[in-house]
């Protein structure tokens, strides 16, 4: 039966489609979505500026019969702006999208929104990037189900204050190595990331030193 749903989206993905058209897919808090925006490349389309990359909007779609739902209204709630301004930003947000669209593909996950909306808006107000890339790493690997375990080692064995380890990428764990970088502090600050905000794990003190040695365990899951 047609319905409209109105919700919050980010734009994950646009498509040409037609002359003026474009195939949309977005990320609500209720999943990913793909709905059709008919003359949105009009010059004078209403349309338009809702549906910004690195935005968030209040959307209305009209659901019928066909699983491709059209979009009626888009309103820009928030834009991230100052992402287009430096290279590098921009290429790791456009990086991020991709990585939580593949994600939202295998795994629907209402996480991702939030997960999404976090890292998009740290990049905008300049959370340093590396941090950025390890926050959402680990977490959209929570998100889809992976285990990240910060609480023992290969062996089974529970971290110890006073070691140090190196991330086994094959055992998915930490193991004891006197020449790792991974001790007390860095295994307190990763498990710190997998349970707070982005903004929160920015404003610790040391926090851009400390992220160096856990950058092994983002790239195993980047």
């Amino acid at each position: 039966m047609p319905h409209d749903l109105r919700t919050k989206a980010i734009v994950l993905r646009r498509t040409n489609y037609g002359e003026s058209d474009r195939i949309i897919n977005l990320l609500t808090p209720d999943g990913k979505i793909a709905v059709l925006a008919k003359g949105v490349r009009k010059e004078k389309s209403r349309l338009a500026g809702g549906i910004e990359l690195f935005s968030v909007a209040d959307i209305v779609v009209h659901q019928g019969r066909s699983n491709l739902g059209t979009l009626t209204s888009a309103k820009m709630l928030c834009f991230y702006k100052n992402i287009l301004t430096d290279i590098s930003r921009l290429e790791l947000a456009s990086e991020c999208l991709k990585k939580i669209e593949r994600a939202a593909e295998q795994v629907d996950n209402p996480e991702y929104f939030e997960l999404i909306n976090q890292v998009l808006a740290g990049l905008d107000k300049g959370v340093n990037m590396d941090l950025a890339r390890l926050w959402f790493a680990m977490n959209l690997a929570q998100a889809m189900g992976e285990e990240i375990n910060l609480a023992t080692d290969v062996m089974g064995s529970e971290l110890e204050i006073d070691q140090r380890y190196f991330w086994d990428r094959t055992e998915v764990a930490l193991r004891i190595n006197s020449k790792g970088m991974i001790g007390a502090q860095e295994i307190k600050l990763a498990r710190v990331i997998l349970q707070n905000k982005l903004f929160a794990v920015a404003k610790i003190a040391q926090v851009n030193e400390l992220i160096r040695p856990l950058e092994m365990i983002g790239r195993a899951f980047w």
